[in-house]
């Protein structure tokens, strides 16, 4: 009951949040969202702006696996499973372009970068479990940080997109999967990165790819 009642508040403060994160960015947004609630129960629902640009992530993780929950995957190619799940992702913010942006910024400042990061990896980790996955070992940890780069580099992308249905982005999204699709040929690749530059901290810096 508890539990059920804090995500509750939650839901509420987010949804608060959501009205001006695009216009006046996180740190505002969530005093405002504090507004709405008594402060002591709002502090324990989120205890800081950083706590609920992260939950907003995680929001859209959880309506994005729900989306491929009901899609019929199992005749698709890997390929293509990756496609739907990216923008499936993408979509589940679709109403709120100006908050991912405001939360990528946000999580890009100094001391905030290993909430960034684990943001983007916990996207990267649940589409493949959407999509199926049951890889272990290195595979696992190869394939999420192949796909964090393409989700990265695709919403960067995605957030100047102003085409029709925003076709650009997934012909961009397009060309990045054709880019790693050979998984078994940038695993070397890969494991060289986490050992010369940081590991996944180096190479999930590193998101935009050249057109």
């Amino acid at each position: 009951m508890v539990d059920d009642a804090m995500e509750e508040i939650r839901e509420r403060m987010l949804a608060a949040a959501l009205q001006h994160a695009g216009d006046v960015g996180w740190d505002k947004a969530f005093e405002r969202a504090l507004e709405g609630e008594d402060s002591d129960i709002g502090i324990l629902a989120f205890g800081s702006a950083r706590d609920l640009v992260l939950h907003f992530f995680a929001d859209g993780d959880r309506r994005m696996l729900e989306v491929l929950g009901e899609a019929d995957l199992e005749e698709m190619r890997v390929r293509d499973k990756i496609r739907f799940a990216v923008k499936s992702r993408l979509e589940a913010d679709l109403a709120h372009r100006e908050a991912v942006r405001r939360g990528i910024s946000f999580l890009s400042l100094p001391g905030m970068l290993p909430a960034g990061v684990s943001a983007l990896y916990g996207s990267a980790d649940a589409m493949w479990r959407g999509i199926g996955d049951k890889s272990v070992d290195f595979n696992f940890y190869s394939k999420r940080s192949i796909l964090a780069m393409v989700h990265g580099s695709t919403t960067l992308f995605w957030l100047d997109d102003n085409s029709e249905g925003q076709e650009a982005t997934w012909k961009f999204l397009d060309r990045r999967i054709e880019d790693v699709m050979s998984f078994e040929g940038v695993k070397a690749k890969v494991r060289e990165s986490c050992a010369g530059a940081g590991g996944i901290w180096g190479m999930l810096g590193r998101l935009r790819y050249p057109n």
